[in-house]
């Protein structure tokens, strides 16, 4: 459960998308430990509107109440640690997790 409130969709999503990411770089530093380094970490999100914001949050004007230090993620993209990309909601393996699902989509998921 986030700590805050969101006022759209695209704000939610994106503040989930900046927990996966600390969690990405949690990880990788981690894994350093033990002589792992990984370059460009994949990070699905089915939503384009935070894919683009993460790339370009100078041109979104509609995005000016979310705070400065959400935008962190902005960073990580910029310096190649992470890399947004576009998952299909159709395709999104967390539903699993994450919602009630009708038989055929959970086997379809689960496969």
């Amino acid at each position: 459960m986030q700590a805050c409130v969101a006022l759209s969709i695209a704000e939610a999503k994106y503040k989930v998308v900046i927990h996966g990411c600390v969690q990405i770089i949690w990880l990788k530093h981690q894994l350093i430990d033990y002589g792992v380094k990984l370059e460009n970490v994949p990070l699905y999100c089915d939503n384009t509107s935070v894919i683009n914001l993460t790339k370009n949050p100078i041109q979104h004007s509609k995005t000016k109440h979310i705070e400065i230090r959400h935008h962190f993620i902005e960073d990580h993209v910029q310096k190649g640690e992470v890399e947004m990309k576009f998952v299909k909601t159709n395709s999104q393996l967390a539903d699993l997790f994450t919602k009630p699902l009708a038989r055929d989509r959970f086997n379809k998921l689960r496969n």
